[in-house]
């Protein structure tokens, strides 16, 4: 009874236009820029077990508008099993932020899932594409998929 009765409420406010997820803010887009890496810390529990930590701090760059950083990025990874790591990283750029996260086995080259955003970026969702360009201090060239 209880069940049926929260339903029928669920379904009256979604007939009335009543929406809880919000839409995009940005139809598909291409976002391409670079990074720097500014910071790393490893945080190891036991040497080569799951749960070795490490956080990344990046700077952003689109050196096509200005030399000056655009943003930042903030990575968080924690190691599973081998050189296997479940991450997730915040991506400040000037207009929103972009959320993404998923499994990386390899640093040199990795996608991840962009899975919300603020601002401009608001609901986003599509993929993070980061291919390494140099190793001291470590670059990285981003591309952002946006789905819309």
């Amino acid at each position: 009874m209880v069940r049926t009765t929260v339903l029928l409420a669920v379904a009256g406010l979604a007939a009335l236009g009543v929406v809880w997820a919000s839409a995009a803010q940005t139809g598909p887009a291409l976002i391409r820029i670079t990074s720097t890496q500014k910071q790393y810390a490893y945080v190891n529990i036991a040497p080569g077990t799951a749960g070795d930590m490490e956080m990344i701090r990046q700077r952003l760059f689109n050196k096509k508008i200005t030399k000056n950083a655009i943003g930042r990025a903030e990575l968080v990874c924690t190691f599973t099993f081998g050189k296997n790591r479940s991450c997730r990283a915040t991506y400040t750029l000037p207009q929103g932020k972009l959320m993404v996260g998923g499994s990386i086995t390899n640093r040199s080259i990795y996608e991840l899932a962009i899975f919300g955003g603020t601002g401009l970026y608001n609901n986003a969702r599509g993929t993070l594409t980061a291919i390494r360009t140099g190793k001291n201090p470590r670059r990285e060239f981003l591309i952002f998929r946006l789905a819309g």
